[in-house]
């Protein structure tokens, strides 16, 4: 199959349109090609989303974020926050130390999505301010 970027901008912008927001998955991460010269970051700038970006909360988590910040700040994307998941109940000293190194170094809110089941998804999200991630 072959993807065509424009008519995946075509087809989000139309279904924007018709929607009070748009939620558009990252497939991987930013920096995944969609196409042999297009990337998922490409179709985030083309249709000026800001991002969420979801990141594990271990070893590894404050480069892997960062780069992705800056990535996203590259081409002049807004990150509304950086999302560990699957936070644990009772997590860590070091991952309390990531969440506060990745939002001090990358100026941007940094919260904990608790391990979920598919049934109880729902619920665990309502607890993330998506409200204020949708507003202009």
């Amino acid at each position: 199959m072959r993807v065509d970027p424009d008519e995946f901008v075509a087809v989000a912008e139309e279904q924007a349109e018709r929607a009070e927001a748009l939620v558009v998955e990252g497939v991987g991460g930013l920096l995944v090609p969609l196409t042999s010269d297009y990337l998922v970051r490409d179709l985030a700038a083309e249709l000026s989303l800001p991002l969420v970006i979801a990141a594990r909360p271990g070893l590894g988590t404050i480069s892997h974020s960062l780069l992705t910040i800056e990535a996203a700040r590259a081409v002049a994307l807004h990150i509304q926050a950086v999302v560990l998941t699957p936070w644990p109940d009772e997590p860590s000293q070091i991952e309390w130390s990531n969440m506060e190194t990745i939002e001090r170094f990358g100026e941007v809110p940094v919260l904990g999505l608790p391990h979920t089941e598919p049934d109880s998804l729902a619920e665990a999200g309502a607890a993330l301010p998506v409200s204020d991630w949708l507003s202009p």
